[in-house]
């Protein structure tokens, strides 16, 4: 088989199981270097031993390379196949009817890999759509993008769309939601976005009248298409756990319905936000939905699985899961 697809097969699968950074990272940049090799050349350089000292590609990662160029499939690909198993036992109907994800992260700001590797990957698992959706100036911790950063990467996201057939890459923002209620990036900036998310990251602990006040005033500028995290709660994971932040959610949930604003269901595992009776409460309020993956490395576009079960099991109509929708549809929402 091709051996960047062999390594890039090996990162996803640990990633999505959450290995550990370090490990993924040898595979994606093993997979980086033998890209730039041209692909007639590397046998050459494996029989005069030049792969093996090449920088970026280690014992393991050259034992995939070389079983691969073989004709055969890599012993740590098939036993990670052989261990490979669904993430969730439930969603599987409403996954499949999933066309895309709304809320992405690349290494522009605190993802692990290129943003084509993230296009990359959306489209193997058959995604017709991918919204690239970094981190807003405030949120420093994560490389957050200036508006010029952010001016920057819509050329890239441009420039790689032209390449793509029967897929879009889409132009989006994760804005931190302010104290104040304000969204983190320049109005100029937001307009020319194609899906912004916005979420609160700062001062999860503010009082709960505020906090109601802070999301209410982002709900309601037209810029918003969906509310991330709504609560902020981690339930495990390395960074251990958080409690939700407190807020009146009847009035957020009635906001996002009159706003037309998607209440995200967020799939990572050590989220799972919002929790279950606040779903219930979004349902009931009317809302709108996003199933989305908050992937920080491509392997965690895979976690769909996870929020398509929990929108199943909470009897989340398919038709109000804006994630269903075609790409058109999808943008005439979020521009409207």
């Amino acid at each position: 088989m091709d051996p960047i697809e062999a390594l890039n097969e090996i990162a996803y699968l640990l990633e999505r199981s959450l290995a550990s950074g370090f490990k993924t990272k040898a595979f994606r940049t093993a997979a980086k270097v033998l890209a730039g090799i041209p692909a007639d050349r590397r046998v050459s350089l494996v029989a005069n031993g030049e792969l093996a000292r090449t920088k970026g590609i280690g014992g393991t990662t050259y034992e995939v390379i070389t079983q691969a160029l073989d004709g055969v499939v890599p012993d740590y690909l098939a036993d990670l196949r052989a261990r490979d198993k669904p993430l969730t036992a439930g969603g599987k109907a409403l996954r499949k009817q999933l066309r895309g994800d709304l809320h992405s992260h690349s290494d522009w700001s605190d993802g692990t890999t290129s943003i084509e590797s993230m296009a990359d990957t959306a489209r193997w698992l058959g995604h017709e759509y991918l919204v690239l959706t970094d981190h807003s100036p405030h949120l420093k911790v994560a490389n957050g993008l200036t508006s010029e950063r952010l001016r920057k990467q819509l050329d890239v996201v441009a420039e790689l769309n032209e390449g793509y057939e029967g897929f879009r890459l889409l132009s989006g923002i994760e804005v931190d939601i302010l104290d104040d209620g304000a969204l983190d990036q320049t109005p100029p900036m937001l307009d020319r976005l194609d899906v912004v998310v916005a979420s609160v990251h700062s001062k999860l602990r503010m009082e709960s009248a505020e906090m109601t006040e802070r999301m209410l005033a982002a709900i309601a500028d037209p810029h918003t298409n969906v509310l991330g995290h709504c609560t902020g709660r981690l339930v495990e994971g390395s960074r251990g756990t958080r409690p939700p932040s407190t807020f009146d959610a009847r009035a957020v949930f009635a906001a996002c319905a009159a706003n037309s604003v998607a209440v995200e269901i967020n799939s990572r595992p050590e989220r799972r936000d919002p929790p279950g009776p606040l779903i219930n409460l979004a349902l009931d309020a009317g809302c709108l939905f996003s199933i989305d993956s908050d992937a920080h490395a491509p392997g965690h576009l895979g976690f769909l699985d996870y929020g398509a079960a929990r929108a199943e099991a909470h009897g989340i109509p398919v038709e109000r899961i804006v994630t269903s929708w075609p790409h058109d549809r999808l943008l005439d929402w979020a521009r409207g």
